[in-house]
């Protein structure tokens, strides 16, 4: 190996090194400044006072981001999945896949905030659906479609071509191979596709800032009621000045904590499915 080879594996350490120090600084500030809050009563009480964030917890904006996040990942992914599903096994013509995937590609270019105001316009004002968590996951839905279609496609094209193909010289139906090898074998990549793709939608302010998060309520009992949401209310906290600054560094913490936790068992999962399937 030269001095280039030196070189380069230098620069990759180096780069490692420094991006895991900026995160685990990030995560230790967060914690510092708002650890003075952080508690199991701030975790499972909801919050009270005239200022918001002056007393009680962030229990309704933690149920409020898994209600947004869960209405998301079905909205997004089940579409998402079946498109992939579709290029992949299904779609034989150039110019159609072609349109599909510029139509996915147009899409993860759009702003969400652009999504959110096209949500509150078309659910929220002219549907009559009011501001609630079916409005606002309809947007994020959106938004995270073309993370899992990629992710999907992906997992779909780097299947063994010969497990399909020893299933069709066995007479089973495409539908048959699909649901009983394709699937399976691609589980792992398939549910942490989804689950970082809820990561994604549960920090996205703007959407839910249009169509479904509010400020104070409880935790929601269906899909056509608002709900508290993390980034709004870190945002509100922030927005307030010094005097919620603790709060909003508790709240700030909280969230990185549950994707952080999120983005793990992701990892974890898809690599346990992998070998797993790569044993049978």
């Amino acid at each position: 190996m030269g001095w280039r080879g030196h070189l380069t594996r230098l620069w990759a350490y180096g780069s490692m090194v420094l991006v895991a120090g900026v995160v685990v600084f990030l995560f230790a500030f967060v914690f510092y400044e708002g650890s003075s809050v952080i508690s199991w009563e701030f975790l499972t009480q909801a919050p009270r006072g005239a200022v918001l964030g002056e007393e009680g917890g962030i229990w309704p904006a933690i149920a409020g981001s898994l209600c947004f996040t869960a209405t998301a990942v079905v909205l997004g992914g089940i579409p998402a999945i079946a498109t992939a599903l579709f290029l992949v096994f299904y779609c034989r013509r150039r110019r159609v896949s072609g349109l599909i995937r510029l139509v996915v590609q147009c899409i993860s270019g759009i702003p969400s905030i652009v999504l959110g105001l096209f949500a509150y316009s078309f659910l929220v004002r002219d549907l009559q659906w009011g501001r609630c968590i079916l409005s606002a996951g309809v947007a994020l839905g959106i938004m995270i479609l073309p993370f899992i279609e990629v992710r999907a496609e992906k997992a779909f094209r780097e299947l063994p071509v010969q497990m399909v193909r020893s299933s069709y010289a066995l007479g089973c139906s495409r539908a048959y191979t699909i649901w009983k090898i394709v699937l399976p074998a691609c589980r792992g990549e398939l549910v942490s596709g989804i689950i970082l793709g809820g990561c994604y939608a549960m920090g996205a302010t703007a959407p839910m800032i249009f169509t479904g998060a509010v400020a104070y309520a409880g935790v929601p009992s269906s899909v056509m009621e608002p709900a508290m949401a993390l980034p709004l209310h870190l945002y509100l906290l922030v927005a307030q000045g010094a005097t919620s600054m603790d709060t909003a560094y508790g709240t700030a913490f909280v969230m990185m904590a549950i994707l952080l936790v999120s983005n793990l068992l992701a990892t974890i999962y898809a690599r346990r499915s992998q070998r797993k399937w790569k044993r049978v």
